[in-house]
C-alpha cells in the first residue's frame, strides 16, 4: 500500500506540474501582450521560449540524478517561489518597457528550464516501478491533462476572477503545496526532511502574504505606469479596464491603450458621429460596433428623429461600468440608459452575420487594430459582412488611427474599405490626447455628397458641419497607394502596419 500511494503521488504530481507551468507561460504572454501590442508575436515568442528552455532543463536532467527525489522537490518549490513571484515582478516593472522585456524572458527561460527538469527526475524516479511503457503512458497523460485543464481555466476563470498577478500566486501556492505533501507522505526517503519541509514552508508564507495584499501591489504597479490616481482597474474575459482620473481629466485604458480622456474625448466623438448623421438621407436606425463607454450614443440621440439606436460591444463589463459608474454617466450624458437604446454584448463580427435589419447610419469605434482579433474588425471580410445591414444610402463612419502617426496603417483600412464601398473619403481632425486622429467614411451610394447637411444637432463644441475642412491631408500624412496591401483575414497587413509604425513610437 505505502508503494502504490508513493507512486500514486508522484504521479499526480506531474498533473500539478504541467497545469501549474502553462499558467506561468500564459500569464507571462498575457502580460507581454498588455504592455508590447502584438498578442500573436508575443505569445508566440513566449511559447517558443518556454518551449525551447524546457529542452535545455530537459537535457541537464541527466547530470542531476544522485538525489533525485530531493532535486524533484526542490526545483518543485523554486518553480513555486519563480513562477508565483514573477506576475508580482513583471506588473512591478511595467512601467519600464525596455527593462521589463528582458525581465520577461528570464522568468519565462527560468521557469521552462525547471519544468524541464521535473518529467525527467521523477521518470528517473519511477522507471523502477514500471515498464517503460507504462511510465511514459501515465506520465504525459497527466502531463497533456494538466496543460488542457490550465488553458480552459485561464481565460474562463482565473482572470476574470483572479486576476493575472494572483493566478501565478495562486499557482505557485499549489506548486509549494504538492512539494510539502511529498516531503511529508515521503519523509523516510530524505535526509532532513524537516529542514526541507521548513523551506517549502516560507516559500508558501511569501507567496501567501503577497497573495493577500495582491490588490495593493497592483495599484502601486498601476498607478505608477499611467502616473495618475486609478479609480476603476477590473479584468474582465476580453482585456484589462483601467479608468484614472488627475485634477482636471479622467482617462480609460484598456490593455495599457489610451481610449480617451474626458478632457477633449468631445473633439473625438463629435468627429467620428456627426459628419455621417448630417449627410445620411435618415437617421431613424442607427448602429453602433464598439463604444461600449456610451459617448458616440450620446451624440447620436442629439438628433430628436433618431428613432432607435443598437449598440453591439464585447465586454459587457465595459457597457455596465458606464451605465453605473456616476462620473461616467455624467459624461456620457446617460446614453445607455436612454429608451432608444438596445445593448448588445456580443462580437460584432459574428452578430452582423445573423442579422437581418437595416440601419441608416453605422457608426464603428472599434479599439486600434494592435492585434489579429481587433485586426479582423477592419478586414475586407468584415465590411463584406457588413453590407448585409446596409441600405443603399447608409452612411458607414470607421475609426482609422493616427494619419500622421501610422500613414501605412490609415491608408490601408481606407483601401480595404474602397473595395467593398462604391464611395469612401477620409478625414481628420486634432485631439490634444492624441494628436492629429482619422476616420473613413463610406456608403454604396455613388452619388453621396460628403459635403451635404441633411440635419443638424444642438450642443455641439467642436464640429461645425463644414466638412470641407476635415478631408485635406497635408504630404507628411499621404502614402502611396499601390505600396499599401488590403487587410485581409489570411494576411492582416493591416496588424503589420500598426505594429511597425506604434512600435517606433513606443
Amino acid at each position: 500500500m505505502a508503494k502504490f500511494g508513493k507512486e500514486h503521488l508522484l504521479i499526480f504530481s506531474v498533473f500539478i506540474i504541467s497545469t501549474c507551468g502553462l499558467v506561468y507561460e500564459l500569464v507571462a504572454g498575457a502580460l507581454a501582450s498588455y504592455l508590447l501590442g502584438d498578442s500573436v508575436k508575443q505569445f508566440s515568442f513566449i511559447i517558443g521560449t518556454y518551449l525551447f528552455s524546457m529542452g535545455i532543463g530537459s537535457y541537464f536532467s541527466k547530470f542531476l540524478t544522485r538525489y533525485s527525489l530531493r532535486t524533484f522537490v526542490e526545483v518543485e518549490l523554486l518553480i513555486g517561489l519563480i513562477g508565483g513571484m514573477s506576475s508580482t515582478a513583471l506588473f512591478l516593472l511595467l512601467e519600464y518597457a525596455s527593462f521589463f522585456q528582458g525581465i520577461l524572458y528570464l522568468f519565462v527561460t527560468l521557469t521552462g528550464i525547471l519544468v524541464g527538469l521535473e518529467i525527467p527526475l521523477l521518470m528517473n524516479l519511477l522507471k523502477e516501478k514500471f515498464q517503460f511503457k507504462d511510465l511514459v503512458s501515465n506520465v504525459f497523460t497527466f502531463d497533456y491533462i494538466g496543460s488542457l485543464l490550465a488553458s480552459i481555466l485561464f481565460p474562463l476563470v482565473l482572470v476574470p476572477h483572479l486576476g493575472l498577478m494572483r493566478t501565478s500566486l495562486f499557482f505557485g501556492m499549489i506548486n509549494t503545496i504538492i512539494g510539502l505533501v511529498i516531503i511529508y507522505k515521503l519523509k523516510t526517503d530524505f535526509k532532513k526532511p524537516w529542514l526541507l519541509f521548513s523551506r517549502g514552508v516560507l516559500v508558501f508564507i511569501v507567496l501567501l502574504v503577497t497573495f493577500l495584499f495582491a490588490n495593493r501591489l497592483l495599484r502601486l504597479s498601476e498607478g505608477k505606469l499611467y502616473g495618475e490616481d486609478i479609480v476603476y482597474a477590473h479584468s474582465t474575459f476580453y482585456q484589462r479596464i483601467v479608468l484614472t482620473h488627475n485634477k482636471s481629466e479622467y482617462r480609460l485604458y484598456l490593455n495599457n491603450n489610451l481610449q480617451f480622456s474626458s478632457k477633449d474625448e468631445y473633439r473625438y466623438h463629435e468627429a467620428l458621429v456627426h459628419p455621417a448623421m448630417s449627410i445620411a438621407k435618415s437617421v431613424d436606425e442607427v448602429l453602433v460596433l464598439g463604444g461600449g463607454d456610451g459617448l458616440a450614443t450620446r451624440e447620436i440621440l442629439k438628433y430628436p428623429d433618431v428613432k432607435h439606436v443598437t449598440l453591439v460591444d464585447l465586454d459587457a463589463a465595459m457597457t455596465k461600468l458606464f451605465k453605473e459608474n456616476t462620473v461616467m454617466t455624467q459624461l456620457n450624458k446617460g446614453s445607455l440608459h436612454n429608451p432608444k437604446l438596445t445593448i448588445v454584448n456580443q462580437d460584432a463580427f459574428l452578430w452582423l452575420r445573423s442579422q437581418q435589419k437595416k440601419y441608416d447610419v453605422v457608426i464603428i469605434d472599434f479599439p486600434d487594430p494592435a492585434n489579429f482579433s481587433l485586426g479582423k474588425l477592419f478586414s475586407l471580410s468584415f465590411y463584406e459582412t457588413l453590407q448585409k445591414v446596409l441600405l443603399p444610402e447608409t452612411v458607414v463612419t470607421v475609426q482609422t488611427t493616427s494619419p500622421y502617426f501610422a500613414p501605412k496603417s490609415f491608408w490601408c483600412v481606407n483601401k480595404t474599405m474602397q473595395v467593398v464601398f462604391k464611395n469612401v473619403d477620409a478625414y481628420h481632425v486634432y485631439v490634444p490626447s492624441f494628436g492629429e486622429w482619422g476616420f473613413s467614411i463610406a456608403s454604396n451610394s455613388p452619388n453621396i455628397n460628403w459635403n451635404a447637411v441633411n440635419r443638424k444637432a444642438e450642443d455641439l463644441h467642436f464640429y461645425t458641419y463644414d466638412y470641407s475642412k476635415l478631408n485635406v491631408f497635408s504630404k507628411d500624412m499621404l502614402v502611396s497607394m499601390d505600396k499599401i496591401d488590403v487587410n485581409r483575414l489570411d494576411n492582416q497587413s493591416l496588424v503589420k502596419y500598426f505594429d511597425e509604425e506604434w512600435g517606433k513610437i513606443q
